[in-house]
């Protein structure tokens, strides 16, 4: 039987460093960030919805999404972020259901999902994992390595669920505070402990 696990942290967590872990342990990843793009690609349905909400200014000459454009409008303005997400949301669940079909019976797939709250979806996973760090190590890791602004930094923080709305639906929480060797430690154990589940 296949095990759906649920795995998500907020922005600058480390959550993709915990799902590269997974996959290397024989995980199969869903990535939603992937499927974020996949699914506004030049032709897709919601590509064309988007620009009809949001104008061709969110379109380059080539046709594809101008993601600073269009983050520039939702991440400053709730109403039409989740006019956005009214658009990607289903067709990214439809995907990640067609992957995960795709996966076969048994293993352990796990959806890689920075959203995972705020689509709702943590209830259809069997296991929910979130990945968490203090809102300072997010600000300073998205200042250090993503060459953010502090500003940016805590508006990307602040229009995604909360720590504590993450946690109400988290089954693990995996503290990524400390050093990669930590880490790795941390999930080597979550795998055998996901192994058991799916085995049970």
């Amino acid at each position: 039987m296949t095990l759906r696990v649920g795995l998500t942290g907020g922005i600058g967590s480390g959550k993709s460093t915990v799902s590269a872990l997974l996959r290397e342990r024989g995980a199969v990843v869903i990535d939603y960030d992937q499927l974020a793009r996949d699914v506004v690609a030049p032709g897709q349905p919601a590509l064309a919805a988007i620009a009809q909400r949001f104008g061709e200014g969110v379109l380059l000459s080539d046709g594809t999404l101008n993601r600073p454009a269009l983050g520039a409008i939702v991440f400053t303005d709730a109403a039409a972020r989740e006019d956005l997400e009214a658009i990607t949301h289903p067709a990214i669940r439809d995907r990640a259901t067609q992957l995960e079909h795709a996966a076969g019976e048994d293993g352990i797939v796990v959806h890689d999902n920075p959203l995972l709250v705020e689509m709702g979806a943590a209830e259809h996973c069997d296991v929910v994992v979130v990945v968490d760090v203090p809102e300072q190590v997010q600000i300073d890791r998205l200042v250090r390595d993503r060459q953010m602004s502090e500003d940016d930094a805590r508006a990307r923080i602040a229009a995604q669920a909360s720590r504590a709305q993450r946690m109400a639906v988290a089954d693990h929480v995996i503290d990524n505070s400390g050093t990669k060797n930590e880490l790795v430690r941390t999930v080597g154990g979550l795998w055998d402990e996901l192994v058991r589940s799916s085995a049970s």
